[in-house]
């Protein structure tokens, strides 16, 4: 009896409210009146001696409503989020049409949800250093009612999102954002959770600390500095000096050797020098 009071569903589907009373097999819904309210006010669906009666029911369930003829369940499709609410289901028996007499009048209780989105996982990274990066992680998700809650893990441990919801009234689709501050120091699985109404939907994201730290060049003292401009100023002015002179040298000690040369030619091609003996004779 419990169970028959509270019925749950979702938008779009197609539910069945119980009623209190089942006609037995031997009478029929022509002997009955049923009448299924909502809010106690709104005729949802009537019937009277088997006919149904239309003009006293709510707009807004025309076409979408049907009776059982024997147990009474109000079938209501497609589902919508203002369906929810109290309903009520109230038995006549038509046995003195004067003064039909009430055999059932009890409430149901309707509660209809509306799928949340798969929720969506987004880290920003706010400061990086070498040691941690700060993160800012954001969770939303849209389109769901009731008013959900938002819970997460961070490695299997508990976090507490700063959340806030959006919703046209108490009977609208419902978006919920979440944010998280982190600081990363290794890699680190995170999971964003949307609960209502009984029903759960989770989306894990894996943050991984990739920063590599590259410590700053050491600069070089001033010392070192100088003498390594010593050095090239040296080395510099070696060459500009080895470009001006070097030449000049190699061929003034060319041209020396080329006069040796030509002399040394010159004294091989000279004729020889006779020696003269003179020879006295003596006449008596």
């Amino acid at each position: 009896a419990l169970e028959k009071k509270v019925v749950k569903s979702k938008v779009g589907e197609k539910v069945g409210l119980p009623c209190c009373h089942e006609i037995p097999s031997s009478e029929s819904l022509q002997n009955y009146r049923v009448y299924w309210q909502k809010n106690i006010t709104e005729v949802v669906l009537a019937y009277a001696a088997g006919e149904r009666i239309s003009e006293h029911n709510s707009v807004r369930y025309e076409n979408r409503t049907e009776i059982d003829p024997r147990n009474l369940t109000l079938w209501i499709s497609p589902m919508e989020i203002l369906d929810s609410g109290p309903y009520r289901c109230v038995v006549q028996h038509l046995r003195f049409s004067q003064n039909p007499v009430v055999v059932c009048n009890e409430p149901v209780n309707l509660f209809v949800t509306a799928d949340f989105s798969e929720p969506n996982l987004t880290a920003e990274v706010s400061a990086d250093s070498c040691e941690s990066t700060e993160l800012v992680v954001m969770c939303s998700s849209y389109g769901g009612f009731p008013k959900p809650k938002l819970s997460g893990a961070l490695n299997n441990m508990s976090v507490v999102w700063n959340a806030s919801w959006v919703t046209e009234s108490n009977l609208s689709p419902y978006n919920i954002t979440g944010k998280l501050s982190l600081n990363v120091t290794q890699d680190v699985n995170i999971t964003c959770s949307v609960e209502y109404n009984g029903f759960t939907k989770s989306t894990s994201l894996l943050l991984k600390k990739t920063n590599d730290c590259v410590l700053p060049t050491v600069a070089p003292s001033y010392n070192l500095i100088t003498a390594s401009s010593i050095i090239i100023v040296i080395f510099l002015l070696a060459i500009t000096l080895a470009a001006r002179y070097l030449p000049r040298h190699v061929c003034s000690h060319c041209c020396k050797c080329q006069d040796s040369v030509e002399q040394d030619v010159k004294e091989g091609t000279k004729p020889p020098v006779s020696s003269k003996v003179t020879s006295e004779t003596s006449f008596v």
